[in-house]
C-alpha cells in the first residue's frame, strides 16, 4: 500500500488501522530548536477526539500522544518526529453485521478491489480515525508558520447557513464549529435527532488564512491551490474543492471577476498574493445509515470533528511551501 506520505520540505507519513494497536505519524523537515509543549499538542488532538460531543460517535478514545523521537528538552532536534496514539477502545464486534455489506461512498469494496483483502473493523486504514496523525502534523506545521493563522467554520449543516466571512479569526466558534453561538443547542438536538434515525448529512465548510505571505507556491503542477485541493480531497469525506468565488465564477463575466479584489481567493497563477486565503469544500453525509448506524459508533456528521483534521492539512501545505520558498530565497 502506497499513498502514505505527504508533503516535500514538511513531510509526514501516517500508519495504523482503526482497530488495530495504535495510530501513528512520522513527521520529517521539522527544524531544529523549535519550542515544543506536549499540552498544546494534546490539546489540538482533543478538539477532534470522538466521544466528546452530543451528536457524534459514542467511541471515547483519550488521544493521548506519546512522543517516540524528535523531541528533547522541550524542542525539536531537526531529525524526524515520531508520535503514537494507542487504541484502547475499539469494539470490533461492532462491525461484524457489515463486514460483507459494503457501504456506498466508502472505502469498504474498493479496498477489497484493490488489494484483495481488509480490515473491516471501523473501516481499516480508510477509517477517518487516520485523521488523527494529520492532527499531530499540523501542530507541528504551526511550529514553522506560527505567524499564519488558519481557521475553518461549518458554513452550511442542513437547515443551518452562515453566509458570512468572519474579520476575527480569534474568535471562538463554539464546539460545532458555526459562527452563530446561539444556534448551537439547535444544532446539538438535529445531531441527536439525525443518530436517532439512523440518518446523516453532509455540508460545507469554509476556511480562511490571515497573515499568509505571498509567494507561496509554484506556477505549474505544485500550484499552491493544487496542493490545497489535494491536501483537503484527501480526508475521507471531502468531495469538492474550490477557493475564492469558485463555481460562482461560472455565471460571471470577466469584468465582473476583475473588479473583485478577492475573487481569487488570495492566490493568483498557483502563487499566493498576499492577501486573506479563502477555501471551501464539500462534505457528503456519513456512509453508515439505517438501522447499522443507530446500532454502531457513527457520527451523523462527521464536520464537526474533522474541523481540526482541515486545518491541520491547510497548515501542512502552508509550512510545506513556506519552507520551499525560503530556500528559494536562500538560493538567489
Amino acid at each position: 500500500m502506497r499513498g502514505n506520505h505527504f508533503g516535500k520540505l514538511f513531510s509526514f507519513m501516517s500508519f495504523g488501522e482503526s482497530h488495530g494497536e495504535a495510530m501513528g505519524v512520522v513527521i520529517d523537515g521539522v527544524p531544529s530548536q523549535l519550542a515544543f509543549n506536549l499540552a498544546d499538542l494534546q490539546a489540538e488532538l482533543d478538539k477532534r477526539a470522538p466521544g466528546k460531543l452530543k451528536g457524534t460517535t459514542a467511541r471515547k478514545e483519550a488521544d493521548e500522544a506519546i512522543v517516540l523521537s524528535g523531541i528533547f528538552e522541550g524542542q525539536t532536534l531537526g531529525s524526524p518526529i515520531a508520535v503514537m496514539i494507542k487504541n484502547t477502545n475499539q469494539q470490533s464486534e461492532d462491525y461484524k453485521k457489515i463486514k460483507n455489506q459494503p457501504r456506498p461512498g466508502h472505502a469498504d469494496q474498493t479496498t477489497i478491489s484493490k488489494y484483495g483483502i481488509r480490515d473491516h473493523r471501523g473501516g481499516g486504514r480508510s477509517s477517518g480515525r487516520e485523521t488523527v496523525a494529520r492532527v499531530i502534523a499540523g501542530y507541528f506545521a504551526k511550529l514553522i508558520i506560527p505567524q499564519i493563522k488558519v481557521k475553518a467554520f461549518i458554513s452550511k449543516l442542513g437547515p443551518f447557513e452562515y453566509a458570512e466571512l468572519p474579520k476575527d479569526l480569534n474568535q471562538d466558534f463554539g464546539p460545532y464549529h458555526f459562527p452563530d453561538l446561539s444556534k448551537t443547542s439547535e444544532i446539538e438536538n438535529y445531531l441527536v435527532d439525525l443518530k436517532a434515525q439512523g440518518e446523516s448529512r453532509g455540508g460545507q465548510v469554509r476556511i480562511l488564512v490571515d497573515h499568509c505571505p505571498a509567494g507561496l507556491g509554484e506556477p505549474a503542477f505544485d500550484k499552491l491551490k493544487a496542493d490545497f485541493a489535494k491536501a483537503l480531497l484527501s480526508i475521507g469525506a471531502v468531495v469538492s474543492f474550490s477557493f475564492g468565488l469558485g463555481e460562482a465564477m461560472a455565471s460571471m463575466k470577466g469584468s465582473e471577476v476583475s473588479a473583485l479584489a478577492d475573487a481569487f481567493g488570495g492566490m493568483e497563477g498557483g502563487i499566493s498574493n498576499g492577501q486573506r486565503l479563502l477555501m471551501t469544500i464539500t462534505f457528503k453525509p456519513t456512509s453508515t445509515v439505517g438501522e447499522n448506524a443507530k446500532e454502531g459508533r457513527h457520527d451523523p456528521c462527521i464536520m464537526p470533528r474533522a474541523i481540526p483534521v482541515v486545518e491541520a492539512m491547510v497548515y501542512a501545505v502552508l509550512a510545506d511551501h513556506y519552507l520551499r520558498q525560503m530556500s528559494y530565497q536562500r538560493n538567489i
